[in-house]
């Protein structure tokens, strides 16, 4: 089976910029409406006409209209209480201000070391039919990513690590670092979930799309649940993993192209 890991518990070290816990209990709404409000080319949302600052106390704008009145529908879609868990692209905009604008560089540094054992350079040995597909799926995006890199991954096969070559960190690291903190952030969140800088990189840069990249990195344990059944408790973990790698592509969306 491969040896990277992508359900979630990845040990690797590293800022940690996946959007903040939930808090509990929930606040009480205290506002009538939201609104998207334009200044000086940025767009951010008010509440009663009151601008939403982040916990770290920032004023939350953002570059495109269509974010910003994303972030309004967010709030606006609030009951009596407001939820948290569900206003994620709120809490990845809160990421980017609050926790990855004054950490670009460690931040996408991090990324250049999960594409130094990325998921797709690990390769089962047996059965030929999870072989197979590991080759079908993962070679493509690694091919691309090597063309537009100009670098190249080593596979390994079985759970022995390999040590790519310090250019594929490098390359990795600079795609990383040319981002701003909001499209940086989402590719963070995506690495990390897919334990894959080649899928991240591929969805960030409309190679891939969301659902292919998740497809991708599922490879191993669509195979695994193929032959031995479902577990409920992994299907949910893996739903709530996926509603995360949905909200961190609407935001690049939502951003448009870098």
């Amino acid at each position: 089976m491969s040896g990277a890991s992508n359900d979630g518990n990845d040990t690797r070290s590293g800022p940690k910029v996946r959007p903040e816990p939930l808090a509990r209990p929930l606040a009480r709404r205290f506002y009538t409406t939201a609104a998207t409000v334009e200044r000086d080319g940025r767009w951010s949302v008010e509440l009663d006409g009151r601008p939403v600052r982040t916990p770290g106390r920032q004023g939350l704008s953002v570059a495109t209209r269509a974010l910003g009145v994303a972030l309004a529908e967010e709030w606006n879609g609030q009951g009596s209480h407001i939820d948290p868990g569900s206003m994620p692209l709120t809490r990845l905009v809160n990421t980017a201000i609050d926790g990855v604008r004054e950490r670009k560089a460690e931040v996408a540094l991090d990324v250049a070391k999960y594409a130094g054992s990325d998921l797709l350079c690990y390769r089962a040995d047996r059965p030929e039919e999870l072989v197979a597909r590991q080759r079908l799926v993962w070679d493509p995006p690694l091919a691309w990513m090597e063309r537009q890199l100009g670098v190249r991954f080593k596979r390994q096969v079985g759970l022995m690590p390999v040590d790519q070559d310090a250019a594929v960190g490098d390359a990795v690291a600079r795609v990383a670092s040319d981002l701003d903190a909001f499209r940086l952030t989402a590719l963070h969140v995506m690495t990390t979930l897919l334990g894959s800088a080649v899928l991240a990189v591929g969805v960030l840069r409309q190679h891939l799309t969301a659902e292919a990249a998740w497809d991708a990195a599922h490879v191993d344990e669509d195979w695994q649940i193929a032959e031995w059944g479902e577990d409920a408790e992994a299907t949910l973990r893996r739903q709530k993993r996926w509603r995360e790698m949905a909200a961190a592509a609407e935001l690049l969306r939502l951003l448009g192209p870098a």
